[in-house]
């Protein structure tokens, strides 16, 4: 099977993809995540898959899990695992518009990770079209909470892997035309700071503002950055009267690092910050956290079969390990062969600029051909 001959189309599979992205599914709506779980669904339903839908929890969407008929149904395959939902609120398709603009094409969630689950399922079509028996059984995994570090679906993402040869996971292609061979550890901490309420106008002097020492952490932890260990803090509420002094404040902060060594001596210095200060409480505890994927000879001879398809289709592979967390931290982790980084080339993920570089569609489409192919 050559993937080259394979009749893949970018304008129909930009056409698919329109109906996926203009369904928004921000990760804290189920009910919307949900019903882009339904479409990618339904889309598998008519090209055979067994559906089935596994119920959300922590509020969180839920799981579908497919799996595509093959001879060797229920012996360990190929897992495509993948994220439907997205950072992007409802209404942000009023502010980015699915638009083609020459090359590329914009929408939310587009390039993060929709344009890779698509791709994803374009291959497995074009192969089925082809009368094309792959020699290992696939089956796709579409999660509801990546971008919020999978609170509620690591243990399904784990215990899919585990019953397979080898993960695929469509996140973006990196700028190069690279692939992901590795990722960062990432640990997310939640921060709450607790003072005494006054009157701000009447008696100021007698509270102790729980906003203001929040901030004073917020730039204790930013500086706490290193080449080896970042800290940042996203997400940060306080206060509700502006005339009273603010009794509590709260605030989400994350930790990267290359290392798991280097991230355990950042959870250890977050977890310190913990304390009284001025009659000022603030407490850190220590959220979800994405373990370091270091490469291994599986991952590796992995990537080896994609660099050689990529070659016959005349491209280059590069690979290097990739912060910004993905569930391939965890099936790399657990040593199962995985390569992530499989999806589209695009750009300005996370903002109202997300983009995909059209050709890309195609292209990554026949590597995912390609590989599903091949493995065995």
């Amino acid at each position: 099977m050559n993937p080259a001959n394979l009749p893949f189309d970018s304008e129909a599979m930009l056409e698919g993809l329109r109906t996926w992205v203009e369904c928004e599914s921000p990760t804290w709506d189920a009910g919307a995540v949900n019903r882009m779980l339904d479409i990618a669904a339904r889309d598998m339903a008519i090209m055979g898959a067994t559906i089935e839908h596994i119920a959300g929890r922590h509020g969180f969407g839920g799981v579908i899990r497919a799996r595509f008929p093959h001879p060797k149904q229920g012996e360990p395959g190929i897992l495509i695992a993948g994220h439907m939902d997205t950072v992007h609120p409802i209404g942000t398709i009023e502010k980015l518009k699915w638009r083609r603009e020459g090359s590329k094409c914009y929408g939310p969630g587009i390039y993060d990770m929709k344009g890779g689950n698509y791709l994803s399922l374009e291959a497995i079509r074009q192969l089925a079209r082809a009368s094309f028996t792959t020699p290992l059984p696939i089956t796709v995994l579409f999660t509801p909470d990546e971008e919020v570090g999978t609170p509620s679906t690591r243990d399904i993402i784990e215990a899919e892997a585990a019953r397979n040869k080898y993960v695929l996971v469509p996140e973006p292609g990196r700028a190069d035309n690279g692939v992901t061979t590795g990722r960062y550890a990432i640990a997310r901490f939640n921060l709450e700071a607790t003072g005494r309420p006054s009157h701000a106008g009447a008696t100021l002097s007698a509270g102790r503002s729980a906003i203001r020492e929040m901030a004073r952490q917020i730039l204790a932890i930013d500086a706490m950055t290193t080449e080896d260990c970042t800290f940042s803090v996203g997400v940060v509420h306080g206060g509700q009267w502006v005339n009273c002094v603010a009794t509590t404040a709260t605030g989400e902060a994350l930790s990267m690092a290359k290392r798991q060594a280097d991230l355990d001596r950042g959870v250890e210095r977050m977890l310190a910050l913990s304390g009284t200060t001025n009659d000022v409480t603030f407490k850190v505890t220590r959220g979800v956290t994405r373990p370091v994927w270091e490469p291994d000879a599986g991952t590796m001879a992995l990537y080896e079969k994609a660099r050689g398809i990529a070659k016959s289709l005349g491209a280059e592979l590069p690979h290097a390990s990739s912060g910004g967390g993905s569930d391939g931290n965890f099936t790399g982790a657990m040593g199962i062969p995985t390569l992530d980084g499989l999806g589209v080339r695009g750009g300005n993920g996370h903002t109202l600029e997300e983009y995909i570089e059209v050709e890309s569609l195609v292209e990554r489409g026949r590597l995912m051909a390609g590989l599903l192919a091949t493995l065995e």
